[in-house]
């Protein structure tokens, strides 16, 4: 399959900074051609200058969260038909970030990749492990079980996209060794292979936590290694392009 390099651009940056980057990752993939696809996710409110700009020059637009609701009285909330709307084709679901500031539960996660499928949006769904509870020996564990309540039913056929983020790896610039990553993506395939049949064992599994250039092409070699969700490195676009290099 071909690897997803997703980008995170988390809340960062002005509108002329999204436009400043998006154009140079555009014109980067132009002239690379990196062997993956990529992917970027701006903060809401530079999802649709983004995408208006990235039309047509192969980079797709993610959003970085929705709401369970096509509509309401949710104030501060996004749906995932507007994001579809305003040219968004994925969206992230389930970051650790959203699990932690927020209090998002599987049950959350599992509705709103429910409404992003509605929507026609591919869900990226992150899980990932605590410090204290990989040093407890329980990392396997908690990201099966993450797995199990916020993957819905559709997920596989739908082509969704799960990412593995070790929640001590992300800004941090540690990483798991490559045993580490390659034990949990085995265990993420056999877990979607559980749930969905055969089509499971075709889903891409991300991996993301302090993914650089300088780490991406061994990260990437690994197996059940689909491609990177990306955070900081995204927002430097010669970064993330060579990231994408790796993956070919």
């Amino acid at each position: 399959m071909r690897p997803l390099i997703a980008g995170n651009w988390k809340m960062h940056g002005s509108l002329l900074d999204s436009a400043a980057l998006a154009e140079a990752v555009s014109a980067g993939a132009a002239t690379a051609g990196p062997a993956a696809e990529l992917l970027v996710c701006p903060p809401f409110p530079y999802i649709q200058p983004t995408a208006a700009a990235l039309l047509g020059k192969g980079v797709a637009v993610g959003g970085q969260d929705c709401h369970a609701a096509a509509k309401g009285a949710h104030t501060g909330d996004v749906a995932a038909v507007m994001l579809r709307d305003v040219g968004a084709t994925h969206v992230i679901l389930g970051h650790s970030e959203r699990r932690a500031d927020h209090g998002e539960t599987d049950a959350a996660v599992r509705a709103k990749a429910e409404a992003a499928l509605a929507a026609g949006l591919t869900p990226i769904v992150c899980v990932g492990e605590s410090e204290a509870q990989r040093l407890a020996g329980k990392a396997e564990a908690v990201v099966t079980g993450q797995l199990d309540g916020s993957l819905p039913e559709g997920f596989a056929a739908a082509g969704g996209v799960v990412a593995y983020e070790p929640v001590w790896a992300i800004g941090t610039g540690r990483t798991p060794t490559e045993a580490e990553i390659a034990a949990i993506h085995a265990a993420i395939r056999a877990n979607l292979t559980a749930q969905f049949g055969a089509p499971g064992g075709g889903l891409r599994i991300l991996y993301g936590g302090s993914v650089k250039p300088g780490n991406a092409k061994a990260i990437l070699a690994l197996p059940h290694v689909d491609g990177a969700l990306v955070g900081g490195a995204s927002l430097v676009a010669a970064d993330f392009l060579a990231i994408a290099a790796a993956a070919g």
